[in-house]
């Protein structure tokens, strides 16, 4: 199905990325990440607007056209009581202006049914305190998710995927932290990134605009203290 089909990837180099990377590899894909961290293919600073534009062209130059784009690269620099301007710009620059640059570098060279997918988070829509900057830049990809559908519809569809708690150390976790999902676990880097191959596929052909949430339940459960167990504790 993805056979000599070039996916581009962000931040491919370990995490959701990573796993992202391997399924599309072993569907035949050709696959380009951006990493700060070591990679196969290019090794760069994503806030970068020169780094981006080298990326891109390096694409080009290789392969011509792209299938897919998977924005997945993000980071927290923490919120109100611990983020500086500059940091905050940071993070948004990473979370929202690369997406946003990096389809209008490739508009031009996207394959005709290609598919953008942005990796948002359920804290686009809930958060803990002092997270802000992480929180606004998932906020905003949600947001340009819709944006981009409508901008290129009728060439490339644009969806995004809210994980929730994915474990991406292998740890190990007390059972109330399993069981706290109505699913009975936390989530995996292999749930997100299966969800990607579908939403890239032509299965996914009408879906587009969308938000899928992935996340064992947990944004669906409703709590109040001294209920079904729950407490409130300081």
């Amino acid at each position: 199905m993805f056979a000599n089909k070039v996916a581009v990837v962000t931040g491919g180099a370990r995490g959701i990325g990573r796993v992202i990377c391997e399924e599309f590899r072993k569907a035949g894909a050709h696959v380009c990440t951006i990493d700060k961290m070591p990679n196969d293919y290019f090794v760069g600073d994503l806030a970068e607007e020169k780094t981006l534009q080298a990326f891109a062209e390096q694409v080009i130059r290789d392969y011509g056209k792209i299938d897919f784009l998977v924005n997945n690269a993000c980071l927290s620099r923490g919120g109100i009581e611990t983020c500086s301007y500059d940091d905050f710009n940071y993070v948004l620059r990473v979370g929202v202006a690369a997406p946003f640059m990096l389809a209008k570098l490739f508009k031009d060279n996207f394959n005709q049914g290609a598919v953008i997918i942005n990796i948002s988070s359920t804290r686009d829509r809930m958060s803990q305190p002092d997270t802000e900057s992480y929180s606004a830049a998932k906020g905003g990809i949600a947001a340009l998710t819709h944006a981009l559908a409508v901008s290129l519809a009728g060439k490339v569809r644009v969806n995004s995927i809210s994980p929730g708690w994915i474990d991406t150390t292998n740890g190990e976790f007390d059972p109330e932290d399993l069981k706290q999902h109505p699913a009975g676990r936390i989530g995996k880097p292999e749930d997100i990134a299966h969800m990607v191959m579908f939403l890239c596929s032509e299965q996914a052909g009408f879906i587009t605009g969308e938000n899928i949430t992935i996340d064992g339940g947990m944004t669906k459960l409703m709590i109040y203290h001294n209920d079904f167990g729950w407490r409130y504790g300081s």
